[in-house]
């Protein structure tokens, strides 16, 4: 039994932080896991930057608001649930996906937690286990599904090259470049005729 397995951001929706940077003009804020490949150094990162200039949940659920799906996203996921089981691993934060979940019909989504004050200031988050997107994909396995895996950020690679077929989606030139055995793709149609060839 075959499950494909989906990055969030870049992939299916726009990068919240960058999305954020750009509202806030807050430069700093656009480096993303295509940039940094050590999660936990990103986000020690991206909350010193929010703690100095005062800024919490409020302000970036207020932007994400904002956020639309990537043009051809909802129409991507809801062809590719006709024809298979989809899950989107994501190490973004319920706090930061639930209202784009709503975009995209509520796909089933696997991401983390954030640690929020009273005063709205985001102190910490708690990741739902190591090695999110390789540790999951490695359960799917041991339950007995075949996974096939697309993202296109570094810490995509893990859970693409674990699986029976994976795909870059909208990558850096410099992972393709890196990667040259991942086939990569820049449209929905064509990532979505690769996936319905892994799955013949």
């Amino acid at each position: 039994m075959d499950i494909v397995c989906l990055d969030m951001e870049g992939v299916l929706v726009p990068e919240i932080w960058i999305a954020f940077a750009n509202a806030t003009g807050i430069e700093e804020l656009k480096k993303t896991t295509r940039d940094e490949p050590d999660y936990d150094k990103l986000m020690k990162y991206r909350l010193d930057i929010l703690k100095e200039h005062g800024l919490g949940l409020k302000e970036i659920q207020k932007v994400i608001a904002t956020i639309d799906p990537i043009p051809g996203a909802k129409e991507f996921l809801d062809e590719l649930r006709k024809i298979t089981q989809v899950v989107i691993i994501s190490d973004t934060f319920t706090q930061f996906a639930m209202p784009l979940m709503k975009k995209l019909n509520y796909p089933t989504l696997f991401c983390n937690e954030l640690v929020v004050a009273d005063n709205g200031e985001i102190t910490d988050y708690k990741m739902r286990c190591p090695k999110s997107k390789l540790t999951t994909v490695n359960a799917l396995h041991d339950m007995g599904f075949e996974t096939i895996a697309s993202g296109d950020s570094h810490n995509d690679l893990a859970m693409i090259q674990a699986s029976k077929a994976g795909f870059l989606f909208k990558s850096t030139e410099q992972i393709k470049k890196d990667y040259p055995d991942i086939p990569a793709f820049d449209e929905f149609d064509d990532l979505l005729n690769a996936i319905k060839g892994a799955l013949a």
